[in-house]
């Protein structure tokens, strides 16, 4: 008999982390569960210590070269047996009732796709500083059910918003196998997003549970000092793809919604794309922008106020999370290997 979840964990020279997570997939509440670590071709101890667990329920894979988080998803996805499916990143984890939360709520409301809010954690911290939905400004008191123009209208670019393409649903495999639905390993950063896109404009019955359950975790050097840059673009160049297709052509509201944040995306494309060469003293580089997009004097003025009051609060009152708040939640993205 099929197991009720799929917990598939893609790993990434994550051997500080990892332990953490497979623990937290392995002593949920529901014990009827398969846990799918694949390994993308880590350099340090990452595979000895997934596979140091003897729970039968746990399954190693290794993929012999780096092939990035995409493709390993997808590798596990393709094995995976459960009726539903999990992902869990290698340096997050699981509160123990989650998946027998979500699986109940979710054949309660009748879900192709269930998500609950994310607990906000910082490396070596003890406690999360927030949760997603707290970080929206709109409190969400009951469950409630997710369509694709609220979806993407909420998860513009470094604007407030609920952000849920930085959920983690729980999918039916029965209804990613039917639409052929995996993760595009074209895009290295934001895979999330556009998968449940994929699954949304299909007609997936998406519900968004306000509990949080899930621990979102912040490594050194995942927030402020991350390019901007590729993300953006693959971001543009996936949105540009989407539009693209007659189902949305024919979505007067979602094509808005997507032409909105698209327009935002190019805007601080251009931005970034003067200010990160300039951090890096590539002066030429940066002129060179700076004449393709004369916008970027009037467009950096409007933020300088943001930048000052963020230095002040970081540099000299100490305030460690004025970058985590100030940059939005959007800056949280995880990139991948």
């Amino acid at each position: 008999m099929n197991p009720k979840v799929s917990v598939i964990i893609p790993a990434y020279n994550t051997e500080a982390y990892i332990a953490k997570a497979i623990e937290s997939a392995l002593y949920q509440t529901l014990r009827d569960i398969e846990v799918i670590v694949v390994d993308d071709g880590s350099s340090d101890q990452t595979v000895e210590v997934a596979k140091s667990f003897t729970d039968q329920r746990l399954k190693v894979i290794v993929n012999e070269q780096n092939l990035g988080s995409a493709a390993a998803r997808n590798r596990a996805l393709r094995v995976a047996q459960g009726e539903w499916i999990a992902v869990l990143d290698s340096d997050d984890w699981y509160a123990p009732e989650r998946l027998e939360k979500l699986v109940s709520l979710a054949n309660e409301v009748n879900a192709d796709m269930i998500a609950d809010d994310l607990y906000l954690i910082k490396d070596r911290a003890t406690s999360p500083w927030s949760t997603l939905i707290q970080e929206s400004g709109k409190p969400i008191e009951k469950i409630i059910p997710i369509d694709i123009v609220y979806f993407v209208e909420t998860d513009v670019y470094a604007q407030p918003g609920l952000h849920l393409g930085l959920s983690k649903p729980l999918f039916k495999r029965e209804f990613l196998l039917k639409h052929g639905i995996e993760y595009d390993e074209d895009i290295r950063m934001g895979q999330d997003f556009w998968l449940d896109m994929k699954c949304l404009i299909k007609g997936a019955r998406f519900f968004l549970e306000p509990k949080p359950y899930y621990f979102y975790y912040s490594r050194p050097g995942s927030l402020v000092h991350q390019s901007q840059v590729p993300r953006l673009n693959q971001y543009c160049n996936a949105t540009n793809s989407f539009i693209q297709q007659e189902i949305v052509k024919k979505n007067p509201a979602l094509m808005r919604a997507l032409s909105y944040n698209l327009a935002v995306s190019k805007k601080n494309l251009a931005y970034f794309q003067v200010v990160e060469p300039i951090k890096q003293g590539k002066w030429l580089t940066a002129l060179t922008e700076i004449i393709k997009n004369p916008r970027f004097f009037s467009d950096f003025i409007s933020r300088f106020k943001n930048i000052i009051g963020r230095r002040i609060q970081y540099y000299l009152m100490g305030n460690t999370s004025s970058f985590d708040i100030s940059y939005n939640i959007e800056k949280k993205r995880k990139t991948t290997n």
